[in-house]
C-alpha cells in the first residue's frame, strides 16, 4: 500500500440546495492507494459529495483538489465512475463490449477498432466478465451488469475509482466477488477507491479509511476507530450493539 502522496484534498466543503444543507464543512485528505468507504444515512450527503468530486456540482464553499486539478479540469482518464442509479435502457440492442467501449468513446460505437476492442477485453477480463463481451445487455443478470459497469469504469486504467453503492441490486455472492475485484484493482494499480456503501461489514473489512457522514463529517479514520459506538450513534441515531456482531473476525489487511 502507498499512502505517502496526497491525491485528493477537500477543505471546508459545504453545499446547500435551496434551504436544505446537503454538506457542511467536510475536510479530508486521501493519499495514493487508499480505499475510502463513505457511510451515512439516506439524505446524509454521500452522493452530493461524490458529485462534487466529479465536478457535477460546484459547492458554494470550500475547495477540492484532485491531483492538483479542480474537479471540472481533471483529465477524463484519471477517474472511473459507477453511478448509483443507472438510466440504461436494458432493452437497447447492444452488446456488453459496446457499453464498455462508451467509457473510452463517450458515445455508443458504430464500429469498434482493434485498439478499442483490446482495451475493452482487458477491462472485461479484470472484471471477470470476458465471457460476457458479446452477450446482449437485456440478457444480463444484475450481478453481470455490475461487472460490465465496473469494466467500463476501469477501461482507461484510472487512478481513482468513485463508486456509488456498486452492490445495489445484486446478491451477497456477487457483492463479495465485486469487493474482491475492486480490492485487486486497487492493489495492482495503487489506485484510490472512494465507495459509498450501506454495507457496514464491507466498509469495515475492505476500507483503509471510513468517512462517517451525516451532512457534517462525523469521523474520517481507520474503520476500527470510525465504527465506534459513539460515531455510529452520531451518524445513525440509536443502533445499540447489533453492529458489533458484523465486525467479528477482524479486518482483512
Amino acid at each position: 500500500m502507498i499512502f505517502d502522496e496526497t491525491i485528493i484534498e477537500i477543505s471546508h466543503l459545504s453545499h446547500v440546495f435551496g434551504k436544505h444543507i446537503a454538506l457542511e464543512d467536510i475536510d479530508l485528505i486521501v493519499p495514493q492507494g487508499t480505499f475510502v468507504s463513505v457511510v451515512g444515512p439516506n439524505g446524509g450527503g454521500k452522493t452530493t459529495l461524490l458529485k462534487c468530486l466529479l465536478g457535477l456540482i460546484e459547492p458554494q464553499e470550500g475547495s477540492i483538489k484532485i491531483a492538483g486539478y479542480e474537479p471540472k479540469q481533471v483529465p477524463s482518464n484519471l477517474i472511473g465512475y459507477i453511478p448509483q442509479i443507472k438510466t440504461l435502457d436494458r432493452t437497447f440492442p447492444a452488446y456488453s463490449i459496446e457499453l464498455v467501449a462508451t467509457g473510452i468513446l463517450n458515445h455508443w460505437p458504430l464500429r469498434l477498432n482493434t485498439e478499442v476492442v483490446d482495451k475493452c477485453c482487458e477491462a472485461l477480463r479484470i472484471a471477470g466478465a470476458d465471457h460476457l463481451k458479446y452477450r446482449q445487455l437485456s440478457e444480463l443478470s444484475g450481478g453481470e451488469l455490475q461487472r460490465i459497469y465496473f469494466a467500463r469504469s476501469i477501461v482507461r486504467n484510472p487512478k481513482i475509482l468513485i463508486l456509488d453503492e456498486p452492490a445495489t441490486g445484486i446478491d451477497l455472492s456477487a457483492e463479495n466477488d465485486m469487493n474482491l475485484i475492486i480490492d485487486e484493482y486497487k492493489e495492482k494499480n495503487e489506485a484510490i477507491v472512494i465507495m459509498v456503501t450501506h454495507d457496514w461489514e464491507s466498509a469495515y473489512h475492505h476500507a483503509d479509511k471510513a468517512l462517517m457522514i451525516n451532512v457534517r463529517q462525523i469521523c474520517y479514520d481507520s474503520p476500527d476507530i470510525a465504527f465506534s459506538e459513539k460515531n455510529m450513534r452520531k451518524v445513525f441515531g440509536h443502533v445499540g450493539h447489533a453492529h458489533d456482531m458484523l465486525f467479528k473476525g477482524g479486518r482483512n489487511v
